[in-house]
């Protein structure tokens, strides 16, 4: 057990306040951060040690990875915190140390999530499949994915593969769970053991009823997972029982946490959370003392983020194409203001940075700024001059997002906010909005295969050959969202219910307070697309075109009409409204665990497989083609540049897409001026002027 003396030697230095007496690793990092106002003139390169490990990796690992898409799969071992043996990338890792398996980029099988995936995941792979766990996992452990199939109805079979409904989360790990890893560093397991006994104790014996039972049983499991930790930890040599004590150890400790969570659970998104200013409490202490150097903060960054880089869970070559390759979404958040008004910018805030130039682009960890035109200047030059030559990092509005979420909130996947340790969420993949208006106008008939999805009779098609009424043709979209709603959440509760029961995540949610807040994210696809078609029937003249069956396939469109994404109110408004609309009709659905339902429009990975299972549209946009990313203007419509697809997008209400609205902009660094000097200067007026605009909208 960790001693007081343990405690007092790893916390001397820092500030003393309430995080002492209970866990409150915001109060300790509010106390103890170090706000950094300079330039990036302060930072070290890469250190040999650093370099050789990554020219290790990329040669034994990395490159034989690109050549066959899978290193290697452990085809025995079914994951879990303490499943495997302590593995190295080489004699050289020895700054930061923990793999998911035994050899760096090996997979392991998780088949809690279902046995379908894995067993598909291994044949694609070329791997033979161990009958022994296939025996355990088929008829002795019922997983996840049967659980959610076998209480599926027909009618969210039918929408599922009919794509109205698309990526459920039903047959691979929900994520957007960010655990607080950062308390692993700062009070040592054995503290966050004795405090979810304590409450466990505290829920008593108050007479059987689910709620009851489910939270005894669940802090049970996140008792046994932290002590699996400290076994997983022992097998590095490293003792985690009691707090950090160097700058060194509390990365180490850190990146524990987040490696257990890994090992165990294989989410859409396993983000790492908002490390900055915490970790830069230690490095500044350690500095002070004498005890490291910048280059040895650096070096310690550079092991971390390499670690981070070579993340792999075993995955399906669908499940590939539905994200567009294999990202799993370290997603680390950064900056910001805290809300005394001070910046949470530090050092390490640029020592995260500078990981993409002293390692080279990568898309892991998914750095993610938040964004503020108050932000120290020196760091905004930065952020714009690393931007320019990686395309590698991404921006969120720190004032929506702090004035929401708080300033200790963290993004979870791509866009998605929560309260780091004290939220978590129920991931919902997306709603295919514009194929629901074709529903709305076939009367439920699927435009590409024919079949009726919706029930016969419940909904009836436009009638007539002539051009498309916009009144009509909204209020069948209407009806046709409440049932394709619907369904969708129906599905989604489903799914939770079953991951709660056959593949809870019991490390991360460990990492959680005892009581917290749920939200169930939910989402839609195809808004632009939507957006136009509808503009189109207002304002133009839409013909439908039917087959023999009387199936409309496509459109013929007369005349002009706006188009979203160019700061023109008439297309603008109708987005919001088709926004505001869905997420009115979520809310009247009832939420599993009476979690918080919030919105995001995001799409920008599976919006090339939501195009290829969708037809043609009044707004000229073609069956089977690529959607627009997220909330961004359909693909060529947006001809007013770029800052007026922002101000468009601005127009959606935040409270509306409260799980994120996401808008993907390409500019080369020649169109930001012709020196670097330019580029960096215009980038960051670019990103000033478009979040003081969306941030006052």
């Amino acid at each position: 057990m960790t001693t007081v003396t343990q405690q007092s030697i790893a916390w001397t230095g820092f500030t003393p306040g309430p995080w002492q007496d209970a866990i409150d690793v915001r109060d300790f990092i509010q106390r103890n951060y170090t706000p950094y106002e300079g330039d990036a003139s302060f930072l070290a390169g890469p250190t040999e040690k650093s370099l050789r490990l990554w020219d290790h990796l990329e040669k034994n690992y990395l490159s034989v990875e690109r050549a066959r898409r899978i290193y290697d799969v452990d085809t025995d071992t079914p994951s879990d915190i303490d499943a495997f043996p302590a593995g190295y990338i080489s004699a050289d890792d020895d700054v930061i140390v923990g793999l998911q398996t035994d050899v760096p980029l090996k997979r392991a099988m998780m088949p809690n999530g279902g046995w379908r995936m894995v067993r598909q995941a291994l044949t694609e792979a070329g791997k033979e499949v161990n009958p022994d766990v296939e025996k355990i996992f088929t008829r002795h452990r019922k997983t996840h994915n049967d659980a959610v199939f076998d209480i599926y109805t027909p009618r969210i079979r039918a929408a599922r593969s009919s794509h109205i409904i698309t990526g459920l989360p039903d047959s691979y790990g929900r994520g957007r769970i960010i655990g607080d890893y950062r308390r692993v560093a700062l009070y040592g397991v054995d503290r966050l053991i004795a405090d979810k006994e304590a409450a466990k104790h505290a829920i008593g014996d108050q007479g059987f009823s689910e709620h009851w039972a489910r939270a005894r049983e669940e802090h049970a499991e996140q008792i046994k997972a932290l002590k699996k930790l400290k076994t997983m930890a022992a097998q590095y040599g490293f003792d985690i029982s009691g707090p950090a004590t160097t700058a060194q150890e509390a990365v180490q400790w850190t990146y524990f946490g987040y490696l257990g969570s890994i090992k165990s659970q294989d989410g859409a998104a396993m983000s790492i959370g908002r490390l900055s200013p915490f970790l830069d409490a230690y490095f500044e202490r350690d500095l002070a003392a004498g005890l490291i150097d910048e280059v040895d903060a650096q070096e310690i960054m550079d092991a971390l983020v390499i670690k981070l880089r070579i993340v792999r869970f075993l995955r399906t070559e669908d499940y590939d194409q539905i994200f567009s390759g294999d990202p799993y979404w370290a997603t680390w958040s950064d900056a910001g203001f805290s809300e005394d008004g001070r910046p949470q910018v530090t050092k390490t805030s640029f020592r995260l940075l500078q990981t993409l130039r002293n390692l080279g682009p990568a898309p892991e960890p998914n750095i993610t700024i938040f964004w503020d035109p108050e932000l120290p200047a020196g760091y905004k030059e930065f952020c714009s001059a690393i931007s320019i030559e990686t395309s590698s990092v991404q921006y969120e509005s720190d004032k929506q997002i702090r004035g929401r979420w708080g300033d200790d909130a963290a993004i979870a996947c791509c866009v998605s906010p929560m309260k780091v340790g004290k939220q978590m969420q129920f991931f919902g993949a997306r709603v295919n909005a514009a194929k629901s208006l074709l529903y709305a106008i076939n009367g439920g008939r699927d435009e590409v295969s024919g079949a009726q999805i919706t029930r016969s009779g419940d909904h009836t098609p436009v009638e007539g050959g002539g051009p498309l009424d916009f009144d009509e043709v909204w209020g069948k979209y209407e009806l046709m969202l409440d049932w394709v709603i619907g369904t969708y959440v129906e599905a989604l509760n489903i799914i939770h219910y079953c991951h709660d029961k056959y593949a809870y995540e019991s490390l991360e949610m460990a990492l959680h307070d005892s009581e917290i807040v749920r939200t169930m994210g939910c989402g839609i696809a195809g808004l632009s697309i939507v957006a136009d078609s509808l503009s189109a029937i207002k304002y133009a003249k839409v013909t439908p075109v039917r087959d023999e069956t009387g199936l409309v396939v496509d459109y013929v469109t007369e005349g002009e009409f706006p188009r979203y994404g160019n700061d023109d109110d008439r297309a603008d408004d109708i987005a919001a409204t088709v926004v505001h609309t869905v997420m009115e009709k979520i809310r009247q659905v009832p939420m599993y665990r009476d979690a918080i339902p919030t919105q995001s429009v995001l799409t920008i990975t599976s919006n090339v497989v939501y195009g290829k299972a969708t037809g043609s549209f009044p707004s000229g946009h073609q069956a089977g083609t690529p959607f627009s990313p997220g909330a961004n203007p359909e693909n060529g419509a947006d001809t007013h540049g770029m800052v007026a697809s922002m101000l468009s997008v601005g127009k959606l209400d935040y409270n509306d897409a409260l799980d994120g609205i996401s808008l993907t902009n390409t500019i080369t660094p020649s169109g930001l001026g012709r020196t670097k000097d330019e580029q960096v200067t215009n980038l960051v007026g670019v990103l000033d002027a478009g979040f003081i605009m969306n941030d006052e909208n």
